[in-house]
């Protein structure tokens, strides 16, 4: 297990290029929502998995974020395969959203602590930091782990999204700017 405490680095300690973009699966919050209903099915509940990538900035620490198009962000990860392991998974995820696709430029994905678990009881955009007692068979499970950074790295980013460094402050009461895009 890796140490409670989180070193940050200065943002200017990375370097970041770009790569293919990774287009969005969904156009619209409705069909994502309509995708998770038949992958629930198949599947059962959906497990999902995020990072949170801590850099220092003007002496504050700053949280990495990508930006779909001009208005949404979100944290690098997503959903895992049915079966596949929670830290195996954020790394896949996180290789496919911000690693080059050169073996030489891999980052050392560090992964620590599950920091938050957020439960989506219905097919809805809502989701709690706790299942609902009255829910039995909720539809979706994300968990947040804390992403022990290398002192440098590189970072590719796709075309079509902006990485974005976020002052912590700025994330308190601005939920209109900063949620997930299609949950």
């Amino acid at each position: 297990m890796m140490s409670p405490v989180v070193n940050t680095y200065p943002l200017s300690n990375y370097t970041f290029g770009t790569k293919e973009p990774k287009l969005e699966k969904d156009t619209s919050v409705a069909d994502r929502l309509a995708r998770m209903k038949v992958n629930y099915m198949k599947e059962g509940m959906r497990l999902s998995v995020e990072a949170i990538l801590l850099v220092q900035e003007h002496n504050h620490p700053h949280i990495l974020l990508l930006q779909i198009g001009n208005t949404f962000c979100k944290l690098p990860g997503g959903r895992l395969k049915p079966g596949e392991n929670e830290i195996e998974g954020l790394k896949r995820k996180l290789s496919s959203k911000l690693a080059a696709n050169s073996q030489s430029f891999q980052p050392n994905w560090q992964v620590g602590e599950c920091v938050a678990v957020w439960w989506r009881p219905n097919f809805e955009t809502v989701m709690y930091p706790y299942c609902p007692p009255h829910i039995t068979k909720p539809k979706e499970c994300k968990k947040l782990f804390i992403v022990h950074l290398s002192e440098r790295e590189y970072f590719a980013v796709p075309k079509n999204l902006k990485l974005l460094a976020v002052p912590l402050f700025e994330l308190y009461d601005n939920i209109q700017v900063y949620k997930t895009p299609f949950f």
